[in-house]
């Protein structure tokens, strides 16, 4: 009879489930702080295309590294083992919406021991079912937030990925910077060899006091001196670099050996408008996304307060041979309802809970918004004072240049002293450093400014965990 009542009432009851949890709408761009503009001027063009912002560098070797890095890097890979793990607890999640099937066998045998030779066999078959009836949308709400962090580990896999990119690039200019800041050094130190040669020979001819011999062999001792330390931190460099490609420390000595130029960014990088960098920044997604997830989570807490309905069922049959087995066949239907009478307060408390959680998810997306906008407005200034630094060193180094070829040619003859050209040469080394570390400065402002763009992805799809992981795991004899 109980059968019969409800029955009937199982798909108007699977139509009525209604979702407890708030629905959920992004915020505005007004809601999270997003000014019209920034406040550091920035160039106005319409948005470059910066999902392969290395390509803009026209530095071969710096595409290939790039590149490389993007298939090959450990921190990469983590990530997107993350998202498949993520992927798999939303397939999880939306196995609940669905009900469970389990079946069973059995054979058994007896045996007469003493005093009778009676045996017999026995076999049976069943098969059972159970679905939880999602009446008040917790289930779903829990298929929502689990869809939303899975999308949120795309994200932030995209976040690994292009912050891999810049370190790749970052690294790269630092050891093109290293180099020519190797060079300066060792042209300098023999000029200083030169010099001190010269001085050598005017004190052992009288003209001038051995103060001038020591003053240049303790300049040349001390630029001589930088040499060391220049070369660890461009060993420390490649270093870097060859890790962040997967491969071992030294790996990419061979191939960077060669200097070359620092390389040098396109001359404007359009930046848009802020609302743009939304849109563009997987961080900012990825917040959003928890925040969503967050949100779903409600619904699985409310739910919890509402009665949880189940219906299941289950068919068995059994006999004393094969052939009989389906002879007769029992079915029975049965349905449940049950609900939280006393708890303490936990269920309402956890409710709380996760509206206190949603409330922070916001609070964190809009932090991370914030810093995304300071990020860009950093770039953006940290470029323009590198460009204007460059201009300065390129003037002082070129005066510098005249200066000390003049200096060097008047203490030859004698018309100056050494502490004029000693001045002079260091004046040009430093120029010389000068105008290379504003070049790097300017390069990895550039890099900086379009990883605060998002650049590096393609921000037009949610990025997906791939079928199969990038490389087989150990076997139990290799772990």
């Amino acid at each position: 009879m109980t059968v019969r009542k409800v029955a009937p009432l199982l798909p108007g009851l699977l139509l009525a489930a209604c979702v407890q949890g708030p629905e959920y709408r992004p915020a505005a761009p007004a809601d999270l702080g997003v000014p019209e503009s920034y406040s550091v001027p920035a160039d106005s063009e319409q948005a470059a295309e910066i999902t392969q912002w290395w390509q803009n560098f026209d530095d071969p070797m710096l595409a290939d590294l790039v590149e490389r890095g993007r298939a090959a890097n450990l921190d990469i890979a983590q990530a997107v083992a993350r998202l498949r793990q993520a992927r798999e607890s939303l397939v999880q999640s939306r196995a609940g919406l669905l009900p469970t099937v389990s079946g069973s066998g059995r054979y058994s045998r007896t045996e007469g021991l003493r005093g009778t030779s009676v045996s017999s066999d026995g076999f049976s078959l069943g098969a059972d079912a159970s679905y939880q009836v999602d009446l008040f949308g917790g289930t779903g709400s829990s298929v929502a937030a689990a869809r939303a962090d899975y999308e949120s580990a795309g994200y932030d896999y995209a976040s690994v990925l292009i912050s891999i990119e810049a370190e790749i690039a970052r690294n790269y200019v630092t050891a093109r910077l290293l180099q020519a800041q190797l060079d300066n050094a060792r042209r300098s130190l023999t000029l200083q060899d030169d010099n001190l040669e010269i001085a050598g020979y005017r004190v052992q001819a009288g003209l001038v006091s051995s103060l001038d011999s020591e003053q240049a062999r303790s300049q040349r001792a001390l630029t001589a001196a930088s040499i060391p330390s220049l070369e660890a931190s461009y060993n420390s460099a490649v270093s870097r670099l060859a890790v962040l490609l997967g491969l071992s420390p030294g790996a990419l000595k061979a191939e960077l050996e060669t200097p070359k130029a620092i390389p040098q960014g396109p001359d404007t990088i359009p930046v848009g408008i802020p609302a743009d960098t939304l849109r563009q920044r997987p961080d900012i997604r990825s917040a959003e996304r928890n925040l969503a997830a967050a949100t779903a989570r409600i619904g699985v807490a409310r739910a919890q307060l509402f009665p949880a309905l189940s219906v299941g069922g289950n068919i068995d049959t059994s006999a004393s041979s094969l052939d009989t087995l389906t002879d007769i066949i029992t079915g029975q239907f049965f349905a449940s309802l049950a609900q939280t009478i006393f708890d303490g307060g936990r269920n309402r408390s956890q409710v709380r809970s996760s509206e206190a959680a949603a409330q922070g998810a916001f609070f964190a997306y809009k932090q991370t918004v914030l810093t995304s906008l300071e990020d860009v407005e950093n770039a953006l200034a940290a470029l323009r004072s590198a460009r204007e630094r460059e201009r300065y060193y390129a003037d002082a180094l070129d005066a510098a240049n005249n200066v000390a070829i003049l200096s060097r040619s008047q203490y030859r003859t004698g018309l100056t002293d050494f502490t004029t050209l000693n001045q002079a040469e260091a004046s040009l080394l430093s120029a010389g450093n000068g105008l290379a570390q504003a070049r790097a400065d300017q390069a990895t402002a550039i890099i900086q400014l379009y990883l605060a763009l998002g650049g590096g992805w393609d921000s037009s799809i949610v990025p997906q965990a791939p079928d199969e992981p990038p490389a087989p795991l150990p076997t139990s004899q290799e772990r």
